[in-house]
Order: C-alpha cells, then sequence, then structure tokens
C-alpha cells in the first residue's frame, strides 16, 4: 500500500502539475439545451485543488471561443476551436458509453505536446484528457519530470466514432500500455476498468475502480481495499470522477493515506453530482455534507472528519485545508 509523510503545518504544500484541456460542455436531455457549463477534467479537478488551498500548475488549450473566466488561463491556439462535448441523457445505453448518458465530442481542440509541459519538476502529475488531448510522449515526458503521476483512464482509451460519439478501446491497444510500471496510479470507473486487466495493471501501479453511488476500490500488488461512499443527491454525474480524483490526490498532497484520501475523492464526488457544472465549495457545505455522511453511516472514520470540519478547542471553525488533517 502506498501511503505519504503527514504534512505539518509548517510544511510547504507539494506542487502538482494538471494536463488536460478545457473543454465547453452542453447538456442536453428531450433534444433541449438544459444547460451549458466549463467542462473538462481539468476544469473539475482545479476547482476541487483549488479549494483545498493545493499549489498546482495547469496546461490545457482551448480555442479562440472559449469564453470561461479561470483563475488559470490555458494555451489558445488561434487556428483551433475549443473541444466542445454533448451529452445526451435520454438515449439510454450505447455500446462503450455511459449508462446515464451519451458523450459526443462535436469540436475538437488540438492535443497538448511535450514542448507545451513546463520545463521544472513536479511532485505530483496527473494526466487527465477527456477529448484525445494527451499524447503518448505526453505522458511519457510526465512521468519525467513527476516524482508520481496519476492517471485517469479516459485520458488514454477513449476514442470516437466518426459522428464524435465517445467509445472505448482496450487499454492494451491505446498505446499507453507500456508506461504503466511508470505510473503511480490509475483511475477507471467500473465501466471503463471492463476495458483493462486488472489484476494484471495492479502489479505494476495502484488501480483506482469509482463506482459511483458505491464508493471505490483500491487495488495494489498485495490486497485491495473497499472505501465507503457518501449519500447524494445526483442531478448531474458529469465531473464526479474528476472531483474524486482531485479530492483524492489533494489528500495525497495533505499527507494522507491511500484510504483516507480515497474518502476524501469519494467525499467531493458525491458534492460535485448534486450540482450542474462547476461546484461551489465552501466550509458550511463541507460540514453539512459531512455531518449527514456520519450520521448516515456511524463510520469512525467520517466522525473525525466532522469534528475537524466543526469548531476547535478554542471556538474558532476549522478552514477548508484543515479538512485533511483526520485520521493521521
Amino acid at each position: 500500500m502506498v501511503t505519504t509523510i503527514p504534512q505539518t503545518p509548517n510544511t510547504p504544500i507539494q506542487s502538482v502539475l494538471i494536463v488536460g484541456n478545457y473543454c465547453h460542455d452542453v447538456l442536453l436531455q428531450g433534444g433541449a439545451v438544459v444547460a451549458e457549463t466549463l467542462g473538462g477534467a481539468a476544469s473539475f479537478i482545479s476547482n476541487v485543488l483549488t479549494g483545498l488551498s493545493v499549489s498546482f500548475h495547469l496546461t490545457s488549450k482551448v480555442g479562440v471561443d472559449f469564453k470561461y473566466p479561470v483563475n488559470h488561463d490555458p494555451i489558445v491556439v488561434p487556428t483551433s476551436k475549443t473541444t466542445v462535448f454533448h451529452a445526451y441523457f435520454d438515449q439510454g445505453y450505447s455500446e462503450n458509453a455511459h449508462q446515464d448518458r451519451v458523450l459526443k465530442r462535436v469540436e475538437v481542440c488540438d492535443p497538448i505536446n511535450p514542448s507545451d509541459l513546463p520545463d521544472r519538476k513536479f511532485d505530483f502529475g496527473m494526466a487527465v484528457g477527456v477529448g484525445g488531448e494527451i499524447l503518448p510522449e505526453t505522458l511519457e515526458r510526465m512521468v519525467e519530470i513527476c516524482d508520481a503521476v496519476f492517471v485517469d483512464i479516459q485520458a488514454l482509451i477513449r476514442s470516437f466514432h466518426e459522428n464524435g460519439t465517445v467509445k472505448l478501446v482496450r487499454l492494451k491497444e491505446s498505446g499507453f500500455y507500456h508506461l504503466l510500471p511508470r505510473l503511480k496510479f490509475l483511475k477507471a470507473s467500473s465501466d471503463e476498468a471492463l476495458f483493462m486487466e486488472v489484476e494484471e495493471v495492479r502489479q505494476w501501479c495502484c488501480v483506482v475502480v469509482t463506482h459511483g453511488k458505491d464508493g471505490c476500490e483500491v487495488y495494489w500488488k498485495d490486497g485491495e481495499m473497499k472505501i465507503a461512499p457518501f449519500g447524494a443527491n445526483q442531478i448531474d454525474p458529469t465531473g464526479a470522477g474528476d472531483s474524486f480524483l482531485g479530492g483524492f490526490v489533494g489528500g495525497l498532497v495533505h499527507g494522507l493515506v491511500v484510504p483516507d484520501a480515497a474518502l476524501v475523492g469519494n467525499f467531493f464526488g458525491s458534492l460535485t453530482v448534486a450540482h450542474i457544472g462547476l461546484p461551489k465549495f465552501d466550509l458550511r457545505l463541507l460540514q453539512h455534507k459531512c455531518m449527514l455522511s456520519n450520521i448516515l453511516q456511524g463510520s469512525e472514520l467520517c466522525g473525525s472528519l466532522c469534528w475537524k470540519l466543526g469548531v476547535n478547542g478554542k471556538g474558532r471553525p476549522y478552514n477548508a485545508v484543515m479538512l485533511l488533517h483526520f485520521c493521521q
């Protein structure tokens, strides 16, 4: 099992590199547009890390039509459009598609090249492409400049039909398989995990499989562990896995061991599905959500988290960063 060194208040927060394009997401139901929002795994992950006061550098590409205000400016490609996804919530299950939606890529921005990455070292790297923008050579460069690389499998196995509908290919056929021994973590949804041999991949790197409302499982070479979920009223599943990964890495950055960091990931994933688009994280929301989950689960770990989110011995509320300093 991979663990991390607990951080103290005087320990500098470690640096993170996020690589993946911003997107424009259009949600449709019954043929009508329900919402248009900033999308892309990079946007959800940066949102979580910002809320947890984690320092990061974001490498993302957009077109000249990109219209969203963001805290970390992307690379604007003057000859390209921003990647656009349409999510259809009433077309049912189709081959290689999410059971709760059908995704179509209707515009695509340029891929991220190794030369687009900063020329410096990072503690953590996150390869989180959604539209095919992560190239094998780019991931290889990330491995060279990052001490630990986390990859969302959708960045590796997503392919697209001629009409733009997302399809998945087997991990062994993705062109990235040879890099697995150099990764630290590979995250996949339960649907995506069907496209790899978990028993084989876990020999090379830790595998985290998310199960939505049923939490997640962590697999490593010599064992595995189920991590309890947080209850959620699902409105839009878009970005839930991304927020999970952001919370997971944020927990590790702050010194949590893997099971506790995965619980933090579940926590942020559950918050995300209750919103359309990027959720806004604030302390009162975190307190309320955690307290409800503690009542429902009776979890000692959740109880500690709730206590940390409450009031300290001097009558002052803890800030968001202190959320992560529980159950060391």
